[in-house]
């Protein structure tokens, strides 16, 4: 039986599963003279996107438990710090960068639209890592199944992502932020059942987080591609959520508080 929760999303398989992809696309490359004016939509260029730190992002690896994963930026994990649970993963503006709608001609692009896409790119960005990790050392084979499809489908939607990040223009983040970073450190950090309920729980959080963002673009954005998008990254997550359901290991703590 496949494991697939959704009957509409089909992953790449895992066996075959390449390293997560990380040479920039054209606009992931900081323009250090300020944002600048495309040539036909003139919509303008993102400034630079600086994600959990200060200093400028390099490719490296990202090291967890041991295995080193090529992505962009080095992100240290392993340590024994326990996480918070408390804030969304951040994806705010540079310093000058253009806030505000702007015109392209698949629609208007309004910064809850360019939210979503940095987020989903920041969710590939430490979750497909650590999950290709929990293959290897979860200590039950269902985690270890589960872990494989979503890794496989987060390379699929990191694809979509770049793509459409290339189209409208918007820079991505290249390494996860603070607060994913220390999911990762407390993942990794335990071993047994203990890994294997960490990882369902910050796994679930995080997909619980975004769920909400999608759902928000989907109803609200007037650009074609992002609403297009919006529908293949709910797909996503969704299958994911029921993914690390299914697993048995959810509690209290692996989903979000509600709005009120």
């Amino acid at each position: 039986m496949s494991l697939t929760a959704c009957a509409t999303y089909a992953p790449s398989p895992p066996a075959n599963l390449p390293p997560l992809e990380t040479a920039p696309a054209a606009v992931e490359v900081e323009d250090t003279t300020g944002p600048t004016e495309p040539e036909d939509t003139g919509t303008p260029t993102d400034g630079a996107v600086e994600v959990g730190g200060t200093d400028t992002p390099t490719d490296g690896a990202v090291e967890v438990g041991g295995g080193n994963t090529p992505t962009d930026g080095a992100v240290e994990v392993g340590g024994t710090s326990t996480p918070g649970a408390s804030a969304a993963p951040s994806a705010s503006a540079a310093p000058g960068e253009k806030g505000g709608t702007w015109q392209t001609k698949w629609g208007p692009l309004s910064e809850a639209d360019r939210d979503l896409i940095k987020k989903v790119r920041l969710a590939t960005l430490w979750e497909m890592v650590i999950a290709q990790e929990a293959i290897q050392r979860a200590s039950t084979d269902r985690v270890r199944k589960v872990s494989a499809e979503i890794a496989s489908q987060h390379h699929t939607l990191d694809q979509q992502v770049r793509k459409l990040a290339t189209q409208l223009k918007v820079k991505l983040p290249v390494k996860p932020t603070t607060q994913q970073a220390s999911w990762m450190t407390d993942i990794s950090a335990k071993s047994g059942s203990a890994y294997d309920a960490t990882y369902v729980k910050w796994l679930r959080l995080a997909h619980g987080q975004i769920f909400v963002l999608i759902g928000t673009v989907r109803g609200s954005t007037q650009n074609t591609l992002v609403r297009r998008f919006s529908e293949q990254a709910n797909a996503a997550v969704l299958n994911h959520q029921r993914l690390l359901e299914s697993t048995g290991l959810t509690t209290p703590e692996s989903f979000p508080t509600p709005s009120a």
